[in-house]
């Protein structure tokens, strides 16, 4: 196979996320890598520009995320409370999703290969602490979004979701907290 990768990559729209839950509206993973993007951008400017802390480029955050979950076009999203039930679980889950990622690499012509297998095996260490607070970020917002709309299912997911945020210890991510996360919560007129 060659030359397959770009058009499995828009299929990226066709996987739902949180399938276990009982949405309001859906996500699918296309939507949910934007976002991640534009937040993992976000938080490495913030703490570039704002905090003026050393830290990993915005530009490649936003590239990274927008391939952070592109293995899940072969393999489906996998549910949190599955993927993280027990140790052995989560590597061998690891293992399909790099089986995966190596399985899509294979789709693009060899000279590109290089520049795509960082982003696809998510191998940079420099943005990948971003990319995952974005990732997680982007969940807790789904979360408050499904509550907003009367959506209880959600509650406990938010709970968790807003722990795991704090343990991140990330000045970034506390100051978007702080300032740009309750605009979440407004509605178009109140924007």
């Amino acid at each position: 196979m060659a030359n397959e990768f770009y058009a499995l990559m828009s299929r990226m729209r066709y996987i739902t996320r949180w399938g276990l839950m009982r949405n309001t509206f859906s996500e699918n993973v296309q939507e949910h890598s934007h976002q991640v993007a534009v937040l993992a951008h976000a938080l490495a400017l913030i703490r570039r520009d704002i905090l003026g802390l050393p830290g990993a480029d915005p530009d490649k955050c936003a590239v990274a995320a927008l391939y952070h979950d592109a293995s899940e076009i072969l393999t489906g999203d996998l549910p949190t409370p599955i993927k993280y039930y027990n140790p052995d679980i989560k590597h061998a889950y690891k293992q399909v999703e790099r089986v995966a990622g190596n399985r899509l690499l294979d789709m693009l012509p060899q000279q590109l290969r290089g520049s795509y297998e960082r982003l696809v095996l998510e191998e940079d260490e420099e943005v990948l602490p971003t990319v995952k607070a974005a990732d997680k970020l982007s969940a807790y917002i789904k979360c408050l979004e499904e509550q907003k709309a009367g959506n209880t299912e959600f509650d406990s997911a938010a709970q968790q979701t807003h722990q795991a945020l704090q343990a991140l210890d990330m000045p970034e991510l506390d100051w978007f907290m702080a300032e740009c996360l309750p605009a979440f919560g407004l509605n178009l007129d109140q924007l």
